[in-house]
């Protein structure tokens, strides 16, 4: 029974997320206004869920300062990787007069999210080995910031050049990710000092991911006020559905 709770949990997972991604698809015409909400909400994830999930699941085993530095080291990494591909892409331009870069930037970004959404799985997955109460709160926690992490995953590869098909794929690959986390979790367990580190890890990505990458391209030719509005919508969205699923 657990076992089909569980599952059921991560299919429920998969479809908030296809359904983020279809509405982001349905409406990339209107990419830039999605663009400010997904930079937002992708902020929001790392400070209002990530970091202080890791700080409660490391406390028994890491300081709070030991937390936050691998925070900036996530951020500091992510820098580098993305810095490295934007100078690929450039090299890649030169050598190829008429031919396209491939959008990496997109990629890392949305594989990024991917692996947070297998992890959200093994989240749910070790909270029910705890206990069925916790397993239901992260439960919770995850379903409501899935539809943004659809969202977000289509609006990275979309913005990045990528084309509507690889944005679906990615989505895909978003979507199934949890239902492997929370299958794992039936096999083996990951230490709570490990996931610690892990989440903090991805909350530093997802900072400089939304402050570098997506909040300047959302308002980059497009009005600022409107962009602003829907960043702001997108941190208080993510804000109010982690208070209420830890309500």
């Amino acid at each position: 029974m657990k076992e089909l709770t569980l599952i059921g949990i991560g299919l429920a997972t998969s479809v908030a997320t296809l359904l983020g991604g279809l509405f982001a698809i349905r409406f990339k015409d209107r990419l830039h206004l999605i663009l400010g909400f997904s930079a937002g909400a992708i902020v929001g994830v790392a400070f209002f869920d990530l970091i202080p999930e890791s700080i409660e699941l490391g406390k028994k085993f890491f300081s709070v300062s030991n937390v936050t530095s691998t925070v900036a080291l996530g951020f500091v990494v992510f820098m580098i990787l993305d810095r490295s591909i934007i100078l690929h892409s450039h090299h890649s331009e030169h050598d190829h007069d008429h031919g396209h870069s491939v959008p990496r930037r997109g990629q890392l970004g949305a594989g990024s999210l991917s692996l947070h959404s297998f992890l959200d799985g093994l989240a749910i997955g070790l909270a029910f080995q705890i206990s069925s109460a916790v397993g239901v709160i992260v439960a919770i926690a995850v379903l409501v910031h899935d539809f943004s992490d659809g969202i977000n995953t289509v609006s990275l590869v979309l913005k990045s050049g990528g084309k509507t098909s690889e944005a679906f794929r990615w989505l895909i690959a978003d979507a199934v990710a949890p239902i492997v986390g929370v299958t794992a979790t039936l096999f083996f367990r990951v230490p709570e000092s490990a996931l610690s580190l892990i989440l903090a890890m991805f909350a530093g990505f997802f900072i400089y991911i939304g402050a570098s990458d997506l909040l300047p391209e959302s308002h980059h030719a497009h009005p600022t006020i409107w962009t602003t509005v829907m960043t702001v919508l997108g941190v208080a969205v993510l804000f109010i559905a982690v208070r209420l699923a830890g309500a």
